[in-house]
C-alpha cells in the first residue's frame, strides 16, 4: 500500500464507524416508537421526547459530524499538496481510535468526565495533526 493509501484508511474506518452508529440509533428508535414508548409527534420537532439510551446514541452520531470535519477537510489537502508523511498517518489512526474509545464510553456509561478526557485527546491529536500539516507546508517543506 501506498502512504495516501495508509493515511486514508483511516478515514475508511471512522466512515464506517459513523454507519454504524448510524444503524444502531436507527434500529434503537424504531424499537422504542414501535414499542410505544414515544410517540411520532412528541418527538418531530423535540428530541429530547426520546428515551435516555436513544438520545446517547442520537448525541454521538451528530458529535460523529463536528471535530471529526476537521479530519476530512484536511485529508485532502495533505494529499494535494504531497505533505503525507508516516508521522502524520499516524496521527491519523489515533485520531480514529479516539473517536471510537468516545463513542463507546458516550454510548456506554456515559461517564462525563472519561468521555470529555477522550475528547480533549482527540482534539490535541487533531490540533497536532494540523500543526504538523501546517510546519510540513510552511517551514519543513
Amino acid at each position: 500500500m501506498t502512504i495516501v493509501q495508509w493515511l486514508l484508511l483511516p478515514a475508511f474506518v471512522q466512515v464506517a464507524w459513523v454507519t454504524a452508529l448510524g444503524i444502531r440509533m436507527g434500529r434503537a428508535r424504531v424499537r422504542v416508537a414501535r414499542a410505544g414508548q414515544v410517540r411520532l409527534k412528541d418527538i418531530a420537532l423535540n428530541s429530547s421526547a426520546w428515551p435516555e439510551e436513544v438520545r446517547k446514541l442520537s448525541n454521538n452520531y451528530d458529535n460523529q459530524f463536528q471535530l471529526p470535519l476537521l479530519f476530512f477537510a484536511l485529508l485532502p489537502l495533505m494529499i494535494l499538496l504531497v505533505k503525507v508523511d508516516w508521522f502524520s498517518v499516524a496521527l491519523a489512526w489515533v485520531f480514529v481510535a479516539s473517536r471510537i474509545v468516545h463513542s463507546l464510553v458516550h454510548t456506554g456509561r456515559n461517564a462525563v468526565v472519561r468521555r470529555f478526557q477522550v475528547f480533549l485527546f482527540g482534539f490535541a491529536t487533531l490540533a497536532t495533526l494540523w500543526a504538523w500539516f501546517a510546519l510540513r507546508l510552511y517551514v519543513i517543506g
